[in-house]
């Protein structure tokens, strides 16, 4: 996989987190849904091109879940 998709993901996937973390300070659980969709969404296609992310513990618990 090329440089730029590694970063492009990276940096959608940074956005996408604090979106979440927004949404949920503000008891936004529409938007919170929402975005930990694209979050985990984001994490598929990082494991499927062989990415390494980190994870959060609550990316972690889901992960375990599903």
């Amino acid at each position: 996989m090329t440089a730029v998709f590694d970063e492009e993901l990276r940096e959608q996937l940074t956005q996408a987190r604090q979106a979440l973390r927004q949404a949920r300070e503000h008891g936004d659980d529409d938007g919170a849904q929402a975005y930990a969709g694209r979050v985990a969404g984001l994490l598929r296609i990082a494991a499927d091109y062989g990415i390494d992310v980190p994870r959060t513990a609550g990316e972690e618990e889901e992960q375990g879940e599903g």
